[in-house]
């Protein structure tokens, strides 16, 4: 069993968009490539599965995922929150999942030498990985095998955060400002337009 890549891709992007017509995850990069494309290129560079959940509505980001060589599943209850989207992807990947590596789908920046160095922690037994930079910690995080009831028990908007805050985590340092950057807003994509 290997661990496996989740990218969350079934957030709305109400703040990018309020009225819901522009996918925040589709819109362009400097280099091209599309938010959510950049995302799972990155982490399809450094695991040997990825699994990408997408809401009911997001058969244009779906379809751009499965070209990339993503399995895609779709949570229906996706607008329920992040967590139910995780626990959803979790439940889809148990099997044969020997730990989680969550990535976003709005953070187009992680290198993959950062998920590489955060899924060989948990490969080495550690039970959550997340990566350091200047002292601040940033995602994705990587979760073992140990974790899989609490990550099937998630629920709203939470995400993992609480079982990162409740558990010993081992914190990898990485040269990498991507760690931090995400597009909530677009502010937030022209300013990573205009420094790319």
């Amino acid at each position: 069993m290997a661990l496996v890549g989740i990218l969350l891709a079934a957030g709305r992007g109400r703040r990018f968009d309020p009225s819901g017509e522009r996918n925040k995850l589709l819109q362009p990069l400097p280099g091209g490539d599309a938010v959510v494309v950049a995302s799972a290129r990155h982490l399809l560079a450094a695991l040997p599965e990825v699994v990408a959940v997408v809401g009911p509505e997001g058969e244009g980001v779906a379809a751009e995922l499965r070209a990339l060589g993503c399995r895609v599943t779709v949570c229906a209850d996706a607008g329920a929150g992040m967590g139910v989207s995780l626990a959803h992807a979790i439940g889809h990947t148990a099997p044969q999942a020997a730990g989680w590596l969550i990535a976003l789908g709005d953070m187009p920046h992680v290198l993959p030498s950062t998920i590489r160095a955060l899924a060989q922690a948990v490969e080495q037994g550690h039970a959550i990985a997340v990566p350091v930079m200047g002292g601040r910690r940033g995602n994705p995080v990587a979760f073992g095998r140990q974790h899989l009831a609490a990550l099937l028990a998630l629920d709203g908007d939470q995400g993992a955060r609480n079982i990162v805050k409740a558990n010993p985590v081992i914190e990898i340092a990485v040269d990498d400002p991507g760690i931090f950057q995400d597009v909530d807003t677009a502010a937030d994509l022209s300013a990573q337009r205009d420094s790319g």
